[in-house]
């Protein structure tokens, strides 16, 4: 048996101490630990008890926790380490404070980028926010085919790297997908959102007359880096197996 006596509040690092303290334990063995309980000491004294919620980590994973009170203090008999099990847990629903997308490089067989003239009055890429659950090459491929009914595997298509700027304050966060494998031909299938869709040629980017996005320009700049000089600033995190 091992026996902590009054100790267990001073002990800094307890979930290390306690595993190790699992790991000494011979089978059938027992952990015993005798500490103030909150409730029973003067408010000054609150810093050498327990409360109710550490009592209850150091009773989790045991397969016997018994508890015996007297006298203001708590005795726990541990006994049986559990076989350690990760359980992965949320916080509630968090405040939304940023925004998540995608923006697809998709080029033809004659390495032509296709971009959409926008009801914005700018030029962009295909892309769009993430649904729930899904990652970005998936949100990429939905998206493209909603856009522009073009047909890809979203096992094909390859994130390149993922940017972080802000807009009006809000942190955005979009990952440059590249695909260069799809079927159909590009239509307009949102009119209230694009007018139309082209095909470019990559070198005549820095020339186009009409603004590009600029979620669009860091997309297109991570494929083809230092194409479209004079960027506005943004965080670029390259994908290592791009």
């Amino acid at each position: 048996m091992i026996t902590v006596r009054l100790g267990w509040a001073f002990v800094r690092d307890r979930t290390r101490v306690l595993g190790r303290l699992r790991e000494r334990l011979r089978p059938g063995g027992a952990l015993c630990v005798i500490t103030p309980v909150v409730g029973a000491v003067p408010e000054r004294e609150r810093g050498v008890a327990l409360d109710e919620e550490e009592i209850g980590l150091l009773c989790a994973g045991w397969e016997s926790a018994g508890r015996y009170d007297a006298d203001g203090l708590a005795l726990l008999v541990l006994r049986g380490p559990a076989a350690p099990q990760l359980v992965c847990a949320g916080k509630g629903r968090p405040a939304p404070h940023a925004l998540t997308g995608a923006g697809v490089v998709v080029t033809d067989a004659a390495g032509r980028v296709l971009l959409g003239w926008s009801v914005r009055g700018v030029w962009e890429l295909p892309g769009g926010k993430n649904e729930p659950g899904e990652d970005f090459a998936a949100a990429a491929v939905r998206e493209l085919e909603e856009e522009t009914s073009l047909k890809a595997d979203p096992a094909a298509a390859r994130v390149r790297a993922v940017l972080m700027d802000s807009v009006d304050g809000m942190p955005r966060v979009t990952a440059a997908v590249r695909v260069t494998a799809f079927t159909g031909e590009p239509a307009v299938t949102e009119p209230r959102l694009v007018r139309r869709w082209e095909w470019h040629e990559p070198a005549d980017l820095p020339g186009l007359t009409r603004p590009l996005f600029t979620p669009s320009a860091h997309v297109l700049d991570a494929v083809w880096p230092g194409l479209l000089p004079g960027l506005p600033p943004v965080h670029r995190y390259r994908v290592a197996d791009a």
